[in-house]
């Protein structure tokens, strides 16, 4: 698909036309040429006196839509915002009219969808204010809107008032027993490669104390440490006490708010490891089946049975760790609106403290797509059912949604959620979505963030990201395997010199 924008600035540029069109075109690979593909848009935006006017021409084939829109800028909104707003609103109509469809999300494209919600709570506006505001500027359905300012407004109480010198910790482990079809992480599966795992482990633990010997040194408060893949407990019973002591030893006498160790796969999960991360003190866990669909686990290559997940959900329930999650995904491949209603049921009556619910995502990389180019999905078939089903389900059984992104060609366009009963949130979640403390990663693939959060002023936050070598056998590379962090000091203790003012 050829988009051009004619008069591109800094706000307004194709990448934003192309994240609008990809919700009416998932999968359309976007060129600068004609021939590749039978679509093609072209927008127009102009300044007028208080107003923005936009113009947008969608040609398919030899037939032409064209759409226009007029948004007036005033103190509610800026004129960047006014700018996007009328831009979107051209792009919305014209694809409307050609696919007869109207995305639940109108142009909210983004990772984070209630980011607009809590920027609008932050200057003042009502809880109902800010709901007109997303279905009447926004273009989204009343649900939707309902379900951003419901998710802003946890945020914040969980939030509360960061601390300038608050962090939090990511340990990557990248290796998993298998992989799964529709996957796109960074992990090795392969009998060779989980080989390295002991060698990989001996780097990270050094990684992981420099991290924190730098935290010590800036005298900052680390408020969760998240260890996460991969899958985590693929780790055998003395490698995983092997990591955790080397964990626990770093943070001494700290009292954090959350410890939490991914198990992801439930055939990887031992009585013998949760004892070793109960008496670590690790807080919260997660189990996913995805599924409680056998022949949905198998066409999409997860490689455990859903007696597993039973058999490893009782060994957690009765590990004594309290905060449980489990996630499910709507839209497999294989799955339906009965068999996901199903799955939530039966994970409902297991009474976990957390329940994400995902929209299944179609990965570049992932083999699904290789095996079905054409599994892309504009309205997402059961999914709009499905998704609909949890909202209405978790609150009626306890649980209310806390946290929330997006991910690029989801099916029908749709969310991920975070359920929790209260007080059982999963706080990393919302530190890392949410962009408001630094995250320290380590170990392959990993990505620190370091993060200058602004509440009143969104717009004044500064992040800068630090990247590890993405391949575990690029990070066993590392030149200085002693100290693996050493490359990041420098621009740390700048950043927090500059930018939060902690001492030398």
């Amino acid at each position: 698909m050829k988009v051009t924008v004619n008069n591109e600035s800094a706000d307004i540029n194709r990448y934003y036309v192309q994240t609008l069109c990809m919700i009416f075109f998932p999968g359309e690979k976007f060129s600068d040429s004609d021939d590749q593909s039978p679509y093609s848009i072209c927008v127009d935006c102009e300044e007028r006196e208080n107003e923005f006017y936009a113009k947008a021409v969608l040609k398919v084939n030899d037939k032409e839509y064209i759409k226009d829109s007029t948004v007036e800028y005033t103190p509610d909104k800026t004129k960047k915002r006014s700018k996007k707003i009328a831009v979107g609103n051209a792009v919305l109509a014209v694809c409307n009219e050609h696919c007869g469809y109207r995305s639940s999300w109108g142009m909210l494209t983004g990772v984070r969808p209630s980011k607009v919600a809590s920027e609008l709570l932050m200057k003042g506006f009502s809880k109902t204010k800010a709901k007109k505001m997303l279905v009447s500027d926004y273009r989204l359905f009343h649900k939707k809107a309902e379900l951003s300012v419901d998710v802003a407004l946890a945020e914040k109480r969980i939030i509360g008032t960061p601390g300038k010198k608050d962090c939090s910790i990511y340990i990557s482990i990248p290796f998993c027993p298998t992989r799964c079809d529709y996957c796109s992480f960074v992990c090795y599966t392969s009998k060779k490669l989980l080989s390295l795992i002991p060698e990989y482990l001996e780097i990270l633990k050094n990684e992981i104390k420099d991290a924190f010997s730098m935290i010590d040194e800036l005298g900052l408060n680390v408020k969760s440490v998240y260890i996460g893949g991969g899958t985590p407990t693929i780790l055998s019973e003395s490698e995983l006490l092997d990591l955790l002591s080397c964990v626990r030893a770093c943070l001494g006498n700290r009292e954090i708010e959350e410890f939490t160790l991914e198990g992801g796969r439930p055939d990887t999960i031992t009585e013998e490891k949760l004892k070793i991360a109960k008496d670590h003190g690790i807080t919260r866990v997660c189990v996913n089946p995805q599924t409680l669909n056998q022949s949905v686990l198998d066409a999409i290559g997860r490689r455990h049975t859903v007696d597993e997940f039973f058999r490893a959900f009782e060994i957690v329930k009765n590990s004594g760790i309290e905060n449980i999650n489990t996630d499910l995904i709507a839209g497999l491949p294989g799955d339906d609106f009965d068999m996901f209603s199903s799955s939530l049921d039966r994970i409902i009556a297991l009474d976990p403290t957390n329940i994400t619910i995902h929209t299944f995502c179609v990965k570049k990389s992932a083999e699904l797509l290789r095996k079905n180019p054409n599994i892309y999905s504009m309205r997402g078939g059961d999914v709009g059912r499905s998704i609909d089903y949890s909202q209405m389900q978790l609150p009626l059984n306890g649980y209310y949604p806390y946290y929330m992104y997006r991910q690029k060609n989801s099916m029908g366009n749709y969310e991920n959620v975070g359920f929790a009963k209260p007080g059982c949130e999963g706080r990393y979640n919302i530190y890392m979505m949410e962009e408001i403390h630094s995250i320290f990663a380590v170990g392959a693939g990993a990505v620190s963030k370091l993060v200058k959060y602004v509440p009143a002023n969104i717009g004044d936050s500064k992040i800068i990201r630090l990247f590890n070598p993405k391949y575990p056998y690029e990070y066993l590379k590392t030149e200085n395997r002693e100290h693996p962090y050493e490359h990041f000091k420098d621009t740390v203790s700048d950043f927090y010199k500059e930018h939060i003012g902690a001492e030398e």
